[in-house]
């Protein structure tokens, strides 16, 4: 079969072509990989067929090239392509996709194996590589996997895939094609979707009358708080969030999955514990993670204590359990609610704001109430900033440099940008000191060691050409998983700021060693053994000019930072990524 290619040649169509239509069709504008013989089928059509669109994203390992289309669907909300090479790419990207998987992130993962077909197959390399079959290594933290067996099961399988990966709550697919499949000729005529085809289905509504009932809850309480964690990814849904929450007079504790609510509102309850201790009534938007916020943890002892009264009542529209694994716990314990509407707060969220409304309206008692209620937690909300502020000065000029100190000379510099933080927040010390002022300012926070660099580049990706200034706080425990990010940062021009959190340590887990030997009475000086990132400290800024970046550091003055960060912020500015060294505090 002949068809003429991107450049108007005629020639044989092959079927990877039919998978290089379809991202075309879906409008995927990145595929990130490293590199597998067994798609060499479809990346010769992707660069030869399809003009190297989407465009493709070389990373030195496949768990970046999965948390890079992770950043960029946090950052977008939209998916994009990742391909892993065979049965050992694809368990080099299990940690990525599974991180991807509860931070319900749309990612296409393609992958291959094979052929399938035993007398196609090379010597040893084809059978070492292939798996039967191979989606069971991903199957139990995915939305959906899928092996076709024909191309005529290509276009079918592609759709569905990508329906159940953008339905909510999102996650990732992984397709795999046969190395055969790939390379053989196409010989028939595949039928594609058609153009006026619903590429997903519409969002589901809450129940109307129980939302009646939550909004009656939350305007009848003395101390009510909403708790939300991935409403910032729907659209609108941070402004939707801000609408209700002035509305009913409630204060918001953003969780911090991604950005549901600015910090310096009036009504942001974040991180304020007193919130939590005087609720009597709390409706989560969206939430998995219900106990982390609301709960005093000791880590030693695994005591974990509940914040919030025993009376309070508990409320939630979200999806609840659609999803669940029951492989993995990430759903967390179960709280009892005393209301629940299974539906996308997206449309749940403006009908709550109307109902209310209407409400207070119609009660001239009610709405006097509420706005006294508003103007107490605005005054909290004063006080508990002004404190942070006053804390941010302790230590400050002392070296190795405070993290408040660290985040200050940042947001000096960046703060007259239209800048966009990736992931990291150094230890909360920029939600508590930077002005989260618009849905964009924040993606998200870190999911964990070895999950930040390539997310950041996503979300830098995601704004290259924008004139946003994408700020990474890198941990330096997660950027020696994959200092090779940085190439990949250089050779696809990825502008980013890149601020090095450097404890010269695995500072979270030496953590746990020093509660192990306080509790146990053994030698906490120890406790850094296996923990450390120190006899030689690593040079990241000499890596990072080694790699193509502008680098800097380390710093260990605090008064040398913000010059160097100007410095950086120019070469950003330039289109090329750039990283300074501060060595800091471990908190």
């Amino acid at each position: 079969m002949k068809k003429k290619n991107v450049y108007g040649a005629e020639g044989p169509k092959y079927q990877s072509d039919v998978i290089v239509d379809l991202l075309h069709r879906y409008d995927f504008p990145f595929v990130a990989l490293n590199p597998g013989a067994s798609f060499r089928g479809l990346h010769d059509s992707l660069i030869n067929y399809g003009d190297n669109k989407p465009e493709m994203l070389l990373c030195q390992h496949e768990e970046t090239a999965v948390q890079i289309a992770q950043g960029y669907a946090r950052a977008t909300g939209r998916p994009m392509a990742v391909i892993l090479h065979n049965l050992v790419g694809l368990l080099h990207a299990q940690m990525a996709i599974y991180y991807a998987y509860i931070d319900r992130a749309p990612l296409f993962i393609m992958g291959a194996t094979g052929p399938m077909d035993e007398g196609k197959r090379r010597p040893h390399i084809d059978w070492s590589h292939t798996a039967l079959v191979q989606g069971e290594a991903v199957r139990n933290y995915t939305k959906w996997d899928y092996q076709p067996s024909s191309i005529e099961g290509v276009p079918e399988s592609f759709m569905r895939a990508y329906s159940t990966m953008v339905t909510e709550p999102q996650g990732p697919i992984y397709m795999c094609y046969d190395a055969w499949l790939q390379e053989a000729p196409l010989t028939v005529e595949v039928k594609m979707p058609p153009a006026d085809m619903a590429l997903t289905p519409s969002r589901m509504a809450a129940d109307p009358a129980v939302l009646e009932k939550i909004v009656d809850r939350l305007l009848a309480a003395e101390n009510p708080v909403i708790l939300a964690e991935y409403t910032g990814r729907h659209e609108d849904g941070f402004d939707n969030l801000v609408r209700l929450a002035e509305t009913c007079g409630v204060g918001v504790w953003d969780i911090n999955s991604s950005l549901c609510f600015p910090n310096r509102h009036p009504l942001c309850v974040s991180m304020d514990k007193e919130a939590l201790r005087k609720a009597d009534a709390i409706l989560g938007l969206d939430v998995r993670d219900w106990e982390k916020p609301t709960a005093d943890l000791d880590s030693a002892n695994r005591i974990v204590t509940s914040l919030v009264p025993e009376d309070c009542t508990w409320m939630e529209v979200g999806f609840g359990e659609i999803g669940m694994s029951s492989w993995s716990m990430d759903y967390g314990r179960f709280l009892p609610k005393a209301l629940r509407a299974l539906g996308d707060p997206a449309l749940a969220m403006p009908e709550m704001t109307r109902i209310a409304a209407a409400r207070l309206a119609a009660d001239p008692a009610l709405a006097a109430r509420i706005e006294s209620r508003k103007q107490a937690i605005a005054r909290r909300h004063d006080d508990v900033f002004a404190r942070w502020k006053e804390n941010a000065k302790k230590d400050r000029e002392s070296s190795p440099v405070t993290l408040a100190r660290l985040a200050e000379e940042v947001w000096e510099v960046v703060k007259g940008e239209d800048w966009v933080l990736s992931t990291g927040t150094l230890r909360q010390w920029t939600r508590k000191l930077w002005d989260f002022d618009k849905p964009y300012r924040h993606a998200g926070k870190s999911l964990g060691t070895s999950t930040q660099i390539g997310m950041s580049l996503g979300v830098a990706l995601a704004y290259k050409g924008t004139g946003k200034i994408v700020v990474a706080m890198q941990p330096d425990g997660d950027l020696m998983y994959d200092l090779g990010a940085l190439w990949t940062a250089a050779k696809h021009r990825i502008p980013i700021l890149i601020v090095m959190f450097n404890n010269r340590a695995y500072f979270n887990d030496w953590e746990h060693q020093i509660r192990m030997a306080r509790q146990r009475g053994t030698d906490e000086a120890k406790a850094h053994i296996g923990m450390d990132i120190f006899d030689p400290e690593p040079d990241f800024a000499t890596a990072a000019r080694a790699m193509g970046c502008h680098g800097e550091g380390p710093i260990t003055d605090p008064a040398e930072i913000g010059p160097a960060v100007r410095r950086a912020l120019e070469e950003v500015k330039k289109g090329r990524p750039a990283l300074i060294d501060v060595i800091t505090q471990h908190r």
